[in-house]
């Protein structure tokens, strides 16, 4: 029986993913372990390999075509094995009738299927959509708004890498800043927009869950920590000096109000915020915050700061989440593709020295906790293996607290829909 290549599952929250580029044409060989295909989300974009050796037949799916996670997109077939018509059950890309045009030819958006002669059978066709470009690169491309044609690729055979993309980037006085225009939701745009805050070790992206759950008629701005996604790699000196960079940010979105929510270290960013922009703060959510006590998980965090393999980093990440199932084998890998930028390990490393020395929070966030005013609500879950969820139990009787028995440090990406009915209640409260 041939070896059926099937789409992966690279992000927790995945349920497809879309083919950006196909290295091997129909009827080629493979060894276990070549690269395969290119897949990209919105969150993540990695190569997947071979899962045997074989030749590749019956590609189902072209590239820009989205597929169902565990579905499959092509099949391998052993030396010698006898090439019939795909094997039962096999389905067509999600909504495309015939998506590789004839059998086994795989489709490119930027060129229409043709008829044409059949090719000889040693003939293989190569498969040509745009430059050659890594996964990452092609991340970093769409993330900043640049034409990969435009980079010139200093890699094998031309090949766009991640760096080449960063100093494109870097070139075009690129720097980080808030979305000029946030994206609006479904239905009106009424109200106060949305300004959130990741974590240490994440980025922007990683409120794409809680975004799509949320489904308001708000705008909302993402705001990114020095070190992290697109912004600047300068580590901030201190706890001070990382609020400062983050008011300059949140002032240059020239708000009246906003409903500000933070998550860990960004939970502790947006609390002091709140503190002292207390006007412009409609109400303030945050998710298993830091600088409520000292306590952390320091051996989680230098564990994801120092893995250089998958297999160093699944342990620690799995820390991350109450079920650890829910970290796939091709979400570290895709996590570990996006670590691939030395400056900023370096400037995350730099970050944790100062922020998070000798396994414990160098600042404290109680006090500015007792003195907000506005409608403020914690969100923890009770499996928390990062930040202790106890930390919440000092906050003041005005604060809400909402405790999920079953979830851990990543709330909003565990219970996507559970924390965005509260966000919904916290704006609703909100004057």
């Amino acid at each position: 029986m041939p070896v059926e290549v099937i789409m992966p599952k690279v992000d927790m929250d995945m349920a497809e993913g879309t083919i950006a580029k196909w290295h091997v044409s129909e009827g080629e060989k493979v060894a276990r372990g070549d690269p395969l295909f290119d897949i990209e989300t919105d969150k993540a974009a990695m190569e997947v390999e071979a899962p045997g050796e074989g030749t590749l037949h019956h590609v189902l799916a072209g590239e820009g075509d989205t597929v169902a996670i565990g579905s499959a997109v092509a099949f391998l077939y052993s030396e010698g094995e006898e090439v019939g018509d795909p094997p039962a059950g096999a389905k067509p890309a999600m909504g495309s009738e015939e998506p590789t045009g004839r059998r086994g030819e795989t489709r490119s958006d930027t060129q229409p299927v043709q008829e044409e002669p059949a090719a000889p059978p040693d003939e293989k066709r190569k498969i040509e959509a745009g430059p050659r470009a890594t996964p990452l690169a092609r991340r970093l491309a769409r993330e900043a708004d640049l034409r990969l044609s435009d980079i010139p690729g200093t890699g094998p055979r031309g090949r766009i890498q991640g760096e080449d993309v960063r100093e494109a980037v870097r070139a075009t006085d690129m720097r980080a800043s808030p979305d000029p225009e946030p994206k609006g939701r479904a239905g009106a745009q009424t109200g106060p927009p949305l300004v959130l805050i990741h974590g240490f070790l994440s980025d922007a992206q990683s409120w794409g869950p809680l975004e799509k759950a949320f489904g308001s008629g708000r705008p909302i701005h993402k705001l990114e920590l020095p070190g992290h996604g697109r912004a600047t790699r300068k580590p901030p000196a201190d706890f001070s000096a990382l609020v400062s960079h983050m008011r300059r940010g949140l002032d240059e979105l020239n708000l009246e109000a906003m409903h500000l929510v933070g998550h860990s270290l960004g939970g502790a960013v947006a609390l002091a915020l709140a503190d002292t922009r207390p006007r412009r703060v409609a109400s303030l959510t945050l998710i298993a915050p830091a600088g409520l006590g000292p306590q952390i998980d320091g051996a989680a965090l230098d564990g994801m700061l120092r893995a250089t393999r998958a297999e160093s980093l699944a342990p620690w990440l799995k820390r991350l989440v109450a079920d650890p199932d829910r970290i796939s084998w091709n979400y570290v890998q895709a996590v570990l593709a996006g670590r691939s930028d030395e400056d900023l390990r370096d400037a995350q490393r730099r970050m944790a020295e100062t922020l998070f020395a000798d396994g414990t929070q160098c600042f404290d966030l109680q006090a500015a906790l007792g003195r907000v005013e506005m409608p403020t609500r914690i969100i923890w879950g009770r499996r928390d293996g990062i930040i202790p969820w106890s930390h919440a139990l000092s906050a003041p009787g005005r604060v809400s607290l909402n405790l999920f028995d079953d979830l851990g440090h990543m709330p909003q990406i565990e219970a996507p829909e559970a924390v965005a009915d509260l966000l919904a209640a916290s704006v609703g409260l909100a004057p």
